[in-house]
């Protein structure tokens, strides 16, 4: 890396800030990957078959606090399909070699086994240019030269921070971050992106505008899944914020962290996790990892997820571990209520026999009430329920 964080990060052996404790640190366990991704197709969200991708996501929220969404459009491989395929432009052409190795690695299986395979398609509607484009440019972002990026305005809620200013018990982080307000997509908030790399406002306005619009069409289906008014999460969504973390390659992942174990304070958290795993689930007492799928998002449940349906979806423990080889960027949008904002369980959700489980609380009260990483975002949960 061309930066401050490489001078500290690129190393032979992990320099002793970055050792987190044996009961914190993920250990030299391998974490199995999750072998049932709940993944979801969003363009089968109309008509008779919207009942069943609203189901979908309920089960998938109930059960794992997150599922997947991609634009993988394979139903079969056939030779037509290969040739018109590489006649395909460039993005295309990487998507099915990728497509080709797991059909390889697959060929002991059943005709049954590859139509299933084929069969997860899903249509989340953000063009892969964009996706491409946005995730270059943040990668272009981290390795500018240090004194450009200290140079991102730490203001109206924009940060940048490298490995050193963020630390747990005096324990850093394997990782750079940059922080960007982008709901409501104010004029000045556009101003202030920063001038470095090239296209950096244009592609990241781009793209904070597609995923209102996945959020918006996420949070309708989740409405409906619960039973809910229509639109009635317009109110609790309206502050969108982007996150983008660069992991560099760590001598020895099993001693660090890219991110600490945590719930995230959001409605929901759509995440572009890019080609190279490193998110972790926490689910029924041990770690799961999650596949990275080119192109694809994750949607992870937040707190105010789960306090407002009243504990039906539940907000996913999760964390980012390192890789020893490969760099990984990843860019979370967090959908959020406004500071103002009362949260609280749905009125339609709670009775005599359901009662709430949360009081009525200021989203600004919770987020200043809990931290960002650790036990304190689940405990403040309980801390409201307990005051009831």
């Amino acid at each position: 890396m061309a930066s401050q964080v490489s001078s500290c990060l690129d190393v032979q052996s992990v320099p002793e800030s970055y050792i987190f404790p044996p009961e914190t640190r993920p250990g030299k366990l391998t974490v199995p990957l999750c072998k049932t991704n709940p993944v979801i197709d969003l363009g089968k969200a109309v008509g008779q078959a919207r009942t069943d991708i609203i189901q979908q996501i309920s089960e998938a929220c109930q059960r794992f606090g997150f599922f997947q969404v991609h634009n993988i459009l394979f139903y079969s491989i056939t030779s037509t399909c290969l040739i018109n395929l590489f006649c395909s432009f460039e993005n295309s052409l990487k998507e099915l070699m990728v497509s080709c190795k797991d059909f390889c690695l697959h060929q002991t299986n059943s005709l049954e086994d590859h139509i299933v395979l084929w069969k997860q398609v899903i249509n989340h509607g953000v063009p892969e240019c964009l996706i491409i484009d946005t995730t270059k440019v943040f990668n272009d972002l981290f390795n500018l030269p240090a004194e450009d990026k200290v140079n991102v305005p730490e203001k109206n809620g924009w940060f940048y921070t490298d490995s050193m200013k963020f630390s747990s018990n005096g324990v850093h982080l394997w990782r750079e971050n940059i922080k960007v307000p982008c709901q409501p997509l104010e004029e000045e908030c556009v101003q202030l992106c920063p001038e470095k790399p090239n296209r950096y406002r244009e592609i990241v306005v781009s793209y904070v505008k597609e995923l209102r619009k996945l959020s918006l069409r996420i949070l309708e289906l989740i409405c409906e899944g619960l039973g809910l008014e229509g639109g009635y999460f317009e109110e609790s969504s309206e502050v969108q914020l982007l996150t983008a973390n660069y992991y560099p390659p760590c001598p020895d992942p099993s001693t660090t962290l890219g991110l600490l174990r945590h719930c995230d304070p959001s409605l929901i958290t759509i995440l572009l996790e890019g080609d190279v795993s490193g998110l972790q689930v926490f689910k029924d007492g041990e770690w799961i990892g999650v596949k990275a799928l080119s192109n694809a998002f994750v949607v992870i449940v937040g707190n105010q997820l789960e306090i407002i349906s009243n504990q039906k979806l539940k907000s996913a423990e999760h964390r980012a571990v390192t890789n020893p080889s490969e760099a990984r960027t990843s860019i979370a949008t967090l959908i959020n209520p406004s500071l103002d904002f009362v949260v609280e369980p749905a009125k339609l959700l709670v009775n005599d026999l359901n009662p709430p489980l949360y009081r009525p609380i200021l989203y600004k009260e919770f987020v200043h009430s809990s931290r960002a990483f650790g036990p304190d975002t689940e405990a403040i949960k309980y801390r409201i329920s307990s005051e009831l």
